[in-house]
């Protein structure tokens, strides 16, 4: 008597008797489980990554795995999809020379500034890009453990833009990015530093270019058009450091993706130019923990500090009731706070909820920069980027930066024993 066994059954019964321990798998189980910041948690879910791709995912009760996986405990513990940070530099001196560099020192770098904090992607808005692309290599050859690295490379500033605030460090390590004097030079610049693997494009549409005369140098709205433009047809975003409102103008018209940060100098997001950038699809990445830092680096009252960062958390509580797109950034690599508590307890203030302050870290940036088919969620077929808290971010917004493991592809990248 010949016994029919449904299609299900058989196919499960295939999956799990083949030699899947050849291949990297990794179970992670008993966790409670955010899939996305839309869907209703898994209690006791569990989860199986395999060749860094998630393969399954479910009730505990519901999954079998394969005997020869590595297996991570979570009961107890919470898991969501990888973090992004929008807004980094590796441009830290020691990060810089990365060919002297040893592997056991750049993770190490690595983790201090990322992947302690559950980010398994970075876009770098500002270093050395021959630099930055010789890390990710290292990276990417399993030589290093680190986050997925996309990057601007060197950013673009009028004539006499450069930054005043970061003069000193460019001489001090001889790292030279020019000043763009004219839209054609600006052109060929975009295609050459793609060309050599950026990711996108940074523009200073407001450059503070001098303290002493209170100038912060806007960018003429034709060179802003022509890099934009430029990178958009190499279908590359566009940053800005807008510094004002005029700087923000200028991005707006130019047709910029992603505002680097807020740009408090007179408080320039009326209810008119909320609803432009809205229609405009741009991005806001707060750096909120930036300006408390600048303001103690610049000996400022403590009353004209908590104004600064009130004044942000404003604008980014204006633009997210608005509905514009908010990304996580922290600014880490230009200023050395790593702790992320901070940032999620300032987002926290400026009323996002903690769905919100999740899909900034998981979904919006993967939708922002393409990564959406495969990324931001958890999901079968998803990339295998996972975070696993040691605290439900539900009933605390900082349980985000209680990190127990980072995992990329499959692999921990960092793990708090």
């Amino acid at each position: 008597m010949r016994i029919r066994i449904p299609l299900p059954v058989l196919l499960l019964w295939v999956l799990f008797s083949c030699d899947l321990s050849r291949a990297s798998d990794l179970v992670l189980v008993g966790a409670k489980i955010y899939s996305s910041p839309t869907e209703t948690p898994i209690e006791n879910g569990s989860i199986l990554v395999h060749d860094g791709r998630i393969l399954a995912v479910g009730p505990s009760a519901s999954m079998k795995f394969p005997r020869a996986a590595t297996v991570l405990d979570c009961k107890g513990l919470v898991i969501t999809a990888g973090f992004w940070n929008s807004h980094v530099h590796i441009l830290t001196p020691s990060l810089l020379h990365a060919e002297k560099l040893s592997s056991d020192q750049i993770t190490s770098q690595l983790e201090d500034m990322l992947t302690r904090w559950g980010f398994t992607t970075v876009f770098d808005i500002a270093s050395v890009l021959d630099n930055t692309t010789l890390i990710r290599r290292r990276i990417e050859s399993g030589e290093v453990k680190g986050p997925r690295i996309l990057t601007v490379g060197e950013p673009f500033w009028v004539k006499g833009g450069t930054p005043v605030y970061v003069r000193g460090f460019l001489e001090a390590n001889h790292i030279n990015i020019p000043e763009v004097e004219s839209s054609v030079q600006a052109i060929e610049r975009v295609r050459q530093q793609i060309r050599d693997g950026a990711d996108g494009i940074k523009i200073f549409t407001g450059s503070i270019g001098s303290i002493e005369r209170g100038g912060v140098l806007i960018m003429p709205v034709d060179m802003a058009k022509a890099i934009v433009s430029e990178a958009h047809r190499a279908g590359k975003p566009v940053f800005a450091h807008p510094s004002n409102g005029e700087g923000i103008e200028v991005a707006i018209q130019s047709g910029v993706d992603v505002l680097a940060h807020p740009a408090t100098e007179g408080n320039p997001y009326t209810p008119s130019l909320t609803l432009r950038m809205k229609a405009a699809h741009v991005a806001l990445i707060p750096t909120l923990t930036l300006f408390g830092v600048e303001g103690k680096k610049s000996v400022e009252p403590a009353e004209e500090i908590e104004k600064w960062i009130d004044m942000a958390v404003q604008e980014v509580k204006t633009y997210s009731n608005a509905g514009g797109q908010i990304l996580f950034g922290t600014d880490v690599g230009y200023i050395e706070r790593f702790d992320t508590s901070e940032e999620l307890t300032l987002m926290f203030r400026a009323g996002m909820s903690f769905k919100q302050v999740l899909a900034s870290l998981t979904t919006n940036p993967a939708e922002r920069f393409g990564y959406s088919a495969h990324g931001g969620r958890i999901a079968k077929g998803m990339d295998g980027d996972l975070v696993v808290l040691r605290a439900d971010p539900a009933q605390d917004v900082t349980a985000f930066s209680k990190v127990r493991y980072t995992i990329r592809g499959g692999k921990v990248i960092f793990s708090d024993r």
